[in-house]
């Protein structure tokens, strides 16, 4: 079967990524990456044009698989969030990957003259690539996508909560790869644990920040360098001079996506104290609006599974037994045998609830009032790094004051999520929230090796400063580079 053949669910299982041992495989991808530790452009470029092929070959049944797994979720939520910024990464990288890969010249100090001096951009070696449930396709892909562009190897290890989906890409990517190049992994968190414990050259891991403290132990042992794409709390502050419909509309169409299982979705909203009822009755509003009901509607994607549905479910609970105040659309009943859960607007919740001590994942949304833009500025700096910060507000001198005094791993102005579709902007986060960036150049750069180079003809002039010290040649040589006397 080629890549471009499509894969349904009624061909053969495969089992070569259960019964063989990983550190084996590993072994293998290993001892062929020392055959061939420079792919040539032409190389590459083949290889990611496999990937392209086999993905597009395979839509219907990826879209099929990832319904399937999440028990409801919207055939244009999958295209808008898994395949689109796939295939858009992949013609980015196309145009630009022979470019990336040549040598990068470097100026000398006259002393070390006549020489050259480069930087090469080397392949690390084998990677891995450990994915989350949320986004099976672009957390997996995607970066194989840079990594193959980097020359590299891969070893995927796809998560247990998605077995459909994982199950699928593993037959996918045997018939389009060998098993030399790229394998699949599948298997629970005992599979995930022993994975980050293998002695890759790098790995890449998406997930929660409790998890990525497992993932940095795991490969500290053989001193393995780790990309940590991790979430937190990503904060929407929303500023008297915008539209606070407006900015309500775009910031629900952000955390409805994926029923809020995005890890750059809002987390809480920070809004002035005079806007906040109207703003929650607009954001109430268009979610009416994109979703009329919730009960057996398509377009609105469950949540994964039932210990993540439960988890969502006790943090409502906390904090109503807190005494917080919850907005809901409507009064309706989901029924339907699904895990959807509508959005839930947590209406000033304090810091002793779940849902301000975590990573909320779901379409619960904290809404806090505060009475100036620096309050909203001292909330954020008071705590953990998030992955993105979103400011809604048109006057240009608070803008640059959010970005300057804030840290986080990317942020959006007037817009929520959008800035993780950029081709041309790193994607990473910052402390708690990640460490490392991947997506575009810069994710080339965290793939390879930046090798300096420096080449000498015949003619050595550092002859000049050999032992024995003392000439008085010498003496004035050095005194003049050394800025002395």
């Amino acid at each position: 079967m080629s890549a471009a053949d499509p894969i349904t669910t009624e061909h053969r299982k495969v089992t070569q990524h259960i019964t063989t041992p990983l550190e084996d495989l590993l072994a293998i991808q290993q001892k062929a990456f020392l055959k061939d530790p420079n792919p040539s452009y032409q190389e590459r470029v083949a290889r990611i044009k496999a990937l392209e092929k086999a993905l597009l070959s395979n839509k219907d049944a990826l879209l099929s698989a990832l319904d399937s797994d999440f028990g409801g979720r919207a055939r244009s939520e999958s295209l808008l969030t898994e395949f689109m910024p796939n295939l858009g990464n992949i013609h980015y990288t196309l145009k630009r990957l022979k470019k990336w890969m040549k040598p990068s010249k470097r100026k000398l100090s006259p002393q070390l003259l006549p020489a050259s001096a480069k930087v090469v951009y080397q392949p690390l070696g084998v990677v891995g690539i450990v994915v989350p449930f949320n986004y099976p396709l672009f957390l997996s892909l995607g970066p194989l996508l840079t990594i193959l562009a980097a020359g590299n190897r891969a070893m995927i290890k796809m998560s247990e909560f998605t077995p459909k989906t994982s199950e699928l890409v593993a037959r996918i990517i045997e018939q389009t790869f060998p098993a030399d190049l790229v394998t699949v992994v599948c298997g629970d968190a005992e599979v995930a644990t022993e994975f980050t414990s293998l002695p890759f050259d790098h790995i890449i891991f998406t997930g929660s920040t409790p998890v990525g403290h497992h993932v940095m132990r795991a490969a500290a042992k053989n001193l393995t360098p780790v990309t940590l794409e991790l979430g937190g709390k990503s904060p929407v502050i929303v500023d008297n001079d915008f539209p606070i419909q407006e900015a309500a509309e775009r910031i629900c169409y952000a955390k409805a996506l994926n029923a809020g299982q995005t890890c750059v979705a809002p987390d809480y909203i920070l809004v002035k104290n005079d806007q906040k009822a109207a703003f929650i009755e607009h954001y109430l509003k268009a979610f009416r609006k994109m979703y009329s009901k919730v009960n057996g509607n398509n377009d609105y994607t469950s949540i994964i599974n039932d210990r993540h549905h439960q988890r969502l479910l006790k943090l409502l609970d906390d904090a109503k037994a807190q005494g917080a105040t919850v907005h809901t659309p409507g009064n309706e009943e989901v029924n339907d045998g699904s895990r959807r859960i509508p959005i839930h607007l947590i209406e000033n919740p304090s810091d002793s609830m779940g849902i301000m001590q975590e990573e909320i994942f779901g379409p619960l949304l904290p809404v806090i009032g505060v009475d100036s833009l620096e309050e909203a500025i001292q909330f954020v700096q008071e705590r953990p790094r998030p992955l993105a910060l979103y400011y809604f507000g048109s006057d240009t001198k608070n803008q640059e004051k959010v970005l300057e005094q804030t840290h986080s791993g990317g942020v959006c102005i007037n817009e929520c999520l959008f800035h993780v579709a950029v081709e041309d902007m790193p994607f990473g986060g910052i402390g708690p929230s990640g460490m490392g960036h991947y997506h575009g150049y810069e994710g080339f750069q965290t793939f390879s090796k930046a090798k300096a180079v420096l080449t000498k003809g015949k003619l050595n002039s550092a002859k000049m400063i050999y032992p024995p010290y003392g000439g008085w040649l010498q003496e004035k040589m050095l005194a003049f580079l050394s800025g002395g006397k």
